[in-house]
């Protein structure tokens, strides 16, 4: 079993803090922690930058954060863009041939609904707008299309949602050996896959991340509970699983932090500002 967070003697060297949004910093309920903009204040005049990691795209990461965006970082669809203070540092686009021929795969498999998620919008087919309160959870612009073979945009990640919670076995199935040989393919939670190019997903973020900000990522921390949270909790000089993680993920952990409910990044934050102050 994976020691308790406050058991890390070295927290007063971190410098930077990625976590992942749905299932651990955000509730179950999807609240953000009372006072985030505060102590991501706080985070920044101590030196520590707070990056917010998700497989959300940019434009709705940034409406959930959009008083302090200047203040942080955010680490959107996996990996695949990254803003520091408000500037990209880092974006990485799928050629439109190549998530053409995802989307042609995902609707010749018939178990999913095709999700290409571009810089300006997410373009859904209209067939699909029966889930879009669902949808607008994480993409705050949805453009609803009759056929998506004619999409022609910047697309960064390919997602494919599957309503039926089975996106594991899907993965299994199919989509992993189908196409992990060429571009990185994960989970994100039972109702999702996504796909980004090679060599995108959090945990080489987070290394381009600390490589922009000249921080040693051994004095970076990263908090997450699912699949596509694992390069990240690997890379990271400290990874915390929070409590309400599935068993599987404590292999890639360091550190087990209390749950999303409990408000387990914050109590982690609060412990390595204390730190720092102690050092």
């Amino acid at each position: 079993m994976l020691a308790n967070f406050t058991e890390d003697k070295d927290l007063g060297q971190i410098r930077v803090i990625a976590s992942d949004m749905d299932c651990t910093l955000l509730a179950d309920d999807g609240s953000m922690p009372p006072h985030m903009d505060a102590l991501i204040r706080k985070l920044d005049a101590a030196g520590i930058t707070f990056c917010a990691a998700s497989g959300r795209p940019n434009y709705t990461l940034a409406e959930m954060f959009p008083e302090i965006q200047n203040q942080m970082a955010l680490m959107s669809d996996n990996g695949a863009a990254i803003y520091c203070r408000g500037k990209l540092i880092y974006e990485s686009l799928i050629p439109v041939e190549q998530y053409q021929d995802m989307i042609r795969y995902t609707l010749a498999d018939g178990r999913g609904c095709p999700t290409v998620c571009g810089i300006e919008a997410c373009y859904i087919r209209s067939c699909d707008e029966r889930y879009d309160n669902y949808f607008r959870t994480f993409y705050k612009k949805i453009v609803y299309m009759d056929d998506l073979t004619e999409l022609d945009r910047d697309v960064n990640k390919y997602t494919v949602f599957f309503p039926d919670n089975n996106s594991e076995e899907v993965y299994r199935e199919t989509y992993r050996d189908a196409w992990s040989d060429r571009y990185t393919v994960t989970n994100a939670g039972k109702m999702w896959i996504d796909m980004m190019n090679p060599g995108v997903d959090k945990g080489s973020a987070l290394a381009r991340l600390c490589e922009y900000l000249g921080v040693d990522i051994a004095d970076s921390c990263a908090l997450g509970d699912t699949y596509n949270d694992i390069q990240m909790l690997e890379a990271a000089g400290h990874g915390c699983v929070v409590a309400n993680a599935e068993e599987h993920m404590h292999a890639h952990a360091d550190w087990l932090a209390p749950s999303n409910n409990d408000r387990g990044v914050v109590t982690v934050i609060d412990t390595i500002l204390q730190a720092q102050k102690a050092a």
